[in-house]
């Protein structure tokens, strides 16, 4: 009979804590899910502005090497291609899709060495 009454004590107990902890897990989830959004984004970036540079690399015109890049490119992305001296630097700055409403960003960089064009001179 004791068993009985120690029960009723806690009952309301699970309750409460369920109550307290559910909405932090959800939180925890929501954070996860945010950070492999983040992570897929500057994925995307990293990859884009390497396509970007080896276009660029190879003397593709400027429009060319942006369309390439915006097409690897997160949607949305900023594409910025810029040729100092023998280097080739595309960068590419994205708002992740799903954190539009956050002030967060991503970008990626990449630099190549300008290939010689094949008969330029002669």
């Amino acid at each position: 009979m004791r068993g009985n009454e120690r029960g009723r004590g806690d009952r309301g107990f699970v309750t409460a804590e369920s109550a307290v902890v559910l909405p932090v897990l959800v939180m925890f989830a929501m954070a996860l899910v945010w950070g492999l959004l983040a992570v897929a984004a500057q994925i995307q970036c990293m990859d884009a502005a390497r396509t970007g540079a080896r276009a660029a690399a190879r003397q593709d015109p400027e429009d060319a090497v942006v369309k390439v890049t915006r097409e690897v490119a997160p949607p949305g992305a900023r594409v910025t291609v810029t040729r100092e001296g023998d280097l080739v630097r595309v960068t590419v700055v994205a708002e992740p899709a799903a954190l539009t409403g956050l002030p967060f960003e991503v970008r990626e960089e990449a630099v190549a060495a300008a290939e010689e064009t094949v008969g330029v001179g002669s």
